[in-house]
């Protein structure tokens, strides 16, 4: 399983989502930790947040 972040548009940018195919919403959207993301990152078209990592069934 990837990695996955949560990002969100900075105001005023339309970011286009490859993955959907569609823009990315203001509320923002789980997305792969891949190149395209950290470019859009690098480029301050958007914001992370860390996905929070579900526990496993068995973990305690």
């Amino acid at each position: 399983m990837s990695k996955r972040i949560i990002v969100l548009p900075v105001a005023g940018r339309a970011v286009p989502d490859p993955q959907a195919g569609d823009l990315l919403p203001a509320e923002g959207r789980e997305v792969p930790d891949n190149a395209w993301w950290r470019r859009r990152l690098a480029d301050g078209d958007i914001t992370s947040k860390a996905v929070k990592a579900a526990k496993s069934q068995g973990a305690k």
